[in-house]
């Protein structure tokens, strides 16, 4: 069961539980928690078979969007994403930061940054898994990680990062590779994006509030070429 459809089960029982107990302050009829149960239920099923998620990613990001912890988390949380991809060579094509705003780009999900991902797509399609190039293998890795490798390094856990985690595993699945080897390369990705993120701090710092302002993404990708230097500096000192 997907993390959002635990969310909407979450949802509805809350639904449930507080139009029962407000149903006689309010003379409501007893059918009233059994109509909206069964109208948030059918419209969930719908969503899931046809709409592939995306209203259910909408609501339970409408309800996460009143926390400005979490709305600061995910920024944190994309940055990295960013920061890793372009450091690492794989274009940024564009950056989402909720559900609404992926909605609007006629995207799928909850929003996110999105990569260039032909070179790694093609070799799949080609049947070429097995010789999957190891650089091109880690560059990925590490760029899926960094979601989770920012929040740790700002927050110290993760709340983050269920699908990047899956897009390694399902990868690691169609090499057909172990699940052990799996997670050692998952740790592995982690540790090297937060080297990555840590010596270039000031390049991070300035993307996160750049992207918060919803800054274009060239105009990332040149703030992130500017505060290099920065980095460099701090390091040689």
């Amino acid at each position: 069961m997907s993390q959002t459809t635990l969310n909407l089960v979450a949802i509805t029982i809350f639904t449930l539980v507080m139009t029962s107990l407000l149903g006689p302050l309010l003379h409501l009829s007893p059918f009233v928690p059994a109509v909206v149960t069964f109208g948030i239920l059918s419209v969930a099923t719908l969503d899931t078979l046809s709409w592939r998620g995306q209203v259910g990613n909408l609501v339970v990001d409408w309800f996460a969007s009143f926390s400005a912890e979490h709305r600061a988390r995910v920024v944190q949380h994309e940055a990295g994403h960013f920061l890793a991809a372009h450091l690492l060579g794989i274009p940024v094509t564009g950056y989402t930061l909720s559900a609404w705003e992926s909605f609007r780009q006629g995207q799928p999900g909850r929003g996110g940054v999105s990569f260039a991902l032909e070179p790694l797509e093609l070799q799949l399609q080609q049947g070429q898994s097995t010789q999957l190039s190891t650089q091109l293998l880690d560059r990925f890795c590490t760029v899926w990680m960094a979601g989770i490798a920012a929040e740790q390094l700002t927050y110290g856990n993760v709340e983050g990062g269920g699908d990047d985690r899956l897009k390694l595993r399902l990868l690691w699945s169609q090499l057909k590779r172990s699940d052990s080897e799996g997670a050692l390369k998952e740790r592995w990705a982690i540790l090297q994006a937060k080297t990555l993120l840590e010596s270039n701090r000031a390049a991070y710092d300035a993307l996160v509030t750049a992207m918060a302002q919803r800054v274009p993404v060239e105009a990332c990708k040149q703030l992130i070429e500017q505060h290099q230097a920065t980095d460099t500096n701090d390091v040689k000192s």
